[in-house]
This record gives structure tokens, sequence and C-alpha cells, in this order.
């Protein structure tokens, strides 16, 4: 058998095609690597400007009290004393600071420390205060926010009932606060 040797130009026109078919592959992998790296680039340089952010809001102060005031956010956990009364004592008396410091007038309060909780450690405290509206959201701020954890259960608020009262007067507040004690080791 003989086979019919090709024409050269058809083999000619085959080796331009492919030739041409394997310059087009490249030149498309070459661009599809260049915008590859290239979205790479844009990414590592947008995770260094989010890494420059978070070195200023670290660098930046915590807002909140400072100095003084500081003193209640350091400390135990939880309320301190040597017997759940004393413990107790500690709850009434942190609560009424912040009342006081709020601008609020503490009405009356009771201590529970032989409730449900009590078991657990857990001191539960009931006051009437009087305090302004604005103050309110100081106050409760200042309560949970502050050293030993403390706890706002329950709150019930009573608006002033007088015409003109409602903008600026005093509010009747019944709020519950609880902490947790733990004896001294």
């Amino acid at each position: 058998m003989t086979t019919k040797p090709a024409s050269t130009p058809s083999l000619a026109r085959r080796q331009t095609l492919a030739a041409l078919a394997f310059v087009g592959v490249v030149a498309g992998l070459s661009a599809a690597t260049a915008w590859l790296a290239d979205d790479l680039y844009e990414r590592a340089q947008a995770v260094a400007g989010l890494g420059e952010r978070l070195a200023q809001f670290e660098a930046r102060p915590r807002p909140g009290p400072a100095g003084a005031e500081d003193a209640q956010t350091m400390g135990s956990p939880f309320l301190e004393g040597q017997t759940i009364t004393v413990a107790g004592a500690a709850l009434q008396q942190r609560v009424d600071a912040a009342v006081a410091k709020a601008g609020g007038a503490v009405l009356s309060s009771q201590v529970e420390i032989d409730g449900p909780q009590a078991k657990d450690g857990f001191v539960s405290l009931t006051e009437n205060i009087e305090i302004a509206q604005p103050a309110l959201q100081q106050l409760l701020y200042d309560i949970e926010a502050g050293m030993p954890y403390l706890f706002v259960d329950t709150l019930g608020v009573q608006t002033p009932q007088g015409v003109g009262e409602a903008e600026g007067g005093r509010m009747i507040v019944v709020m519950g606060v609880t902490g947790q004690w733990r004896p001294a080791q």
C-alpha cells in the first residue's frame, strides 16, 4: 500500500492554524494569569488597609469612666463580704451609690438573701427610686457595666401624671438587681 503524500499548501495551512491556536491559548492563559495577579494584589491592599484601621482602633483609648471613677470597673466580679448578709449590704451600697451618682433618690429598698437562688450565692435587691428620665439610662449602664457583675432583673417605670410633669418630671422606678456572692476562701 502506498499512501498519497500530503500536499504542501494544505500542510502549511494546518501548521499555521496550529501555531495561531497555540498563540491564542498562550495569550488567553497569560491574560487570565494577569487578571488573577491583579485581583490578588487588590485583595492584599485591602487587607493591609484593614490592618492599619485595626491598629488605629486598638491604639484609641477605651470609652468609659477614667481615673477614680474607674475603681468600680476593676476588682472581683463577685460581691464581697465574709457572709451573705455582708454581701447583701455591699450590693445595696453599690446600687445606692449608682443612684446618687445619677442624681436619683432611693425611696425604699429590700435585700433578699434567702430567696430561691440564695443556695447558688445570688443576692437580690429591690429598690424603689425617684430619678429623672434622662438619668435612667446612665444609672442602668453604671449598674450593669461596673464591677462586681450586677444584673437588672426587673424594671418598672411610672411616669409623672400631672400636666407638664412628663417632660421634666422625675419618674418612680422599681428595680430588681441581682449579684452573686462567693464566700472568702
